[in-house]
């Protein structure tokens, strides 16, 4: 069997790839593994269970509590909760682990299963290595008063919105939002916590049926948020994925405010709070010129990581920083979250307008977007780009051509055959022709 668990869990087609019977081996596994690591305490262990609102997450969710208890773990069952919530609650209910059955903002097809260490953090890359290791080995199955026993937890919920509500420096009264949920997890905690600090709230796609989640809404489709804002004559939007850890927010006229500028606001409002620690913000490789620009100009230091919330939270926690997030809206606030939280995002952007009087596009304007231009280029081989000499040579070619005004990645995909051309120039047609050649060189040179 080849690895399994990819850069965020365990992801597939379900009932395909991702089946009842892999959760249920996934789950004792992980049972087995994090038992022997010390994870569980002394007594019988505990885990959380939570889903987004897929129809699959309904027979994957009966196989990982099934696979649990059959290990001997008690399950609380959380039912529909969005990612930070299943681990917020890891760590409130004090449980040795979580899991998070959700495919993010994957089309309804598909699904994953997450895995969380206690106090709701990710796995370690050995942690999962040794879970696969484990599926389907001979063990000793506990029997009677030794099985586990699973019970719902109805509040688990609540005291999530209350957790959210607690972050919040002040109030949102005045304030008239529109939130995107996607059809997805936080279709109910949203809107509850955005009304009940004050907000007037006007909720779209939030109305789940397990088929419609991230179907041509949310995040990753924010054409109908930006209607519904200038229609509504909302102060601003806000847009979550299917498991609600990422949001993308839009101002009063329409106009897109990406993961960049959202890290930036926070950045900057952390930095005068006396906050930042040592006046550092982590972001990947693929966040904006403009945003390290802005960065610089207001004395924050911006360490870059690889693609993925996984690399941005393992940066943030080896040197003890509190701020760091993706552009595609992936933002972790590490005094509050151990994981990317949506909507503690959006409450937090709010915040600030209240707090400042200042608008979403006001706020955003802190940083100027480079246009930049991505290509993805299918059917190469990824792994020899750093090794052709004459890709290389357009690449250095490019970036001379640039200079100071722009910057080149050439990125090979970490789960598809394909390589990602990204180019940023002070024009979007300068960056498009740049793009577009370069995506020829990696056509011509790796072909497979």
């Amino acid at each position: 069997m080849g690895r399994i668990f990819g850069t965020d869990g365990v992801r597939g087609l379900a009932n395909r790839d991702l089946t009842a019977e892999l959760a249920v081996d996934l789950s004792v596994a992980a049972a087995h593994v994090l038992g022997e690591a010390g994870v569980f305490a002394d007594q019988r262990p505990t885990a959380v269970v939570a889903r987004d609102t897929r129809a699959s997450g309904e027979f994957l969710e009966a196989a990982v509590v099934a696979g649990l208890a059959s290990a001997g773990v008690d399950v609380h069952r959380l039912g529909v909760v969005p990612t930070p919530g299943a681990a917020y609650l890891t760590s409130f209910l004090q449980a040795d682990m979580g899991v998070m059955i959700s495919a993010s903002h994957n089309p309804m097809p598909d699904n994953g299963i997450k895995f969380l260490a206690r106090g709701g953090v990710k796995l370690d890359d050995d942690i999962e290595a040794a879970i696969e290791a484990r599926l389907e080995e001979p063990w000793d199955r506990p029997t009677g008063a030794g099985v586990g026993r699973v019970g719902d937890s109805h509040a688990g919920l609540g005291a999530y919105v209350r957790h959210l509500l607690d972050t919040l420096p002040n109030r949102l009264d005045g304030l008239k939002v529109v939130l995107d949920c996607a059809h997805g997890a936080a279709y109910e905690a949203a809107p509850d916590a955005f009304e009940r600090a004050g907000a007037r709230v006007v909720a779209i796609n939030a109305e789940p049926d397990g088929l419609n989640i991230n179907e041509g809404c949310g995040s990753t489709h924010l054409e109908q948020l930006q209607r519904a804002v200038v229609e509504h004559g909302a102060d601003v939007g806000f847009a979550f994925d299917g498991d609600a850890d990422r949001c993308l927010a839009v101002d009063a006229t329409g106009a897109t405010v990406d993961g960049d500028q959202i890290l930036a606001i926070l950045a900057l409002r952390a930095q005068r709070e006396g906050l930042l620690v040592a006046n550092t913000v982590v972001a990947t490789v693929m966040s904006n010129l403009g945003f390290t620009r802005a960065m610089t100009e207001a004395g924050i230091t911006v360490v870059r990581t690889a693609v993925g919330d996984r690399y941005v939270l393992e940066a943030m926690r080896e040197h003890g920083f509190i701020l760091g997030g993706e552009q595609s809206g992936h933002v972790i606030m590490s005094r509050y979250a151990t994981t990317g939280d949506g909507t503690l995002t959006a409450l937090q952007l709010a915040a600030e307008m209240a707090a400042t009087g200042r608008t979403m596009a006001e706020l955003a304007a802190v940083m100027e977007r480079l246009p930049q231009v991505l290509v993805n280029v299918p059917g190469v081989d990824r792994a020899a780009v750093g090794q052709n000499a004459a890709l290389q040579a357009e690449v250095a070619a490019a970036e001379a051509k640039l200079g100071e005004g722009g910057r080149v990645l050439l990125r090979p995909s970490g789960t598809e055959p394909l390589v990602r051309v990204m180019v940023e120039a002070q024009t979007a047609e300068e960056a498009g022709e740049i793009a577009d050649h370069l995506a020829g060189v990696v056509r011509t040179q790796l072909a497979l």
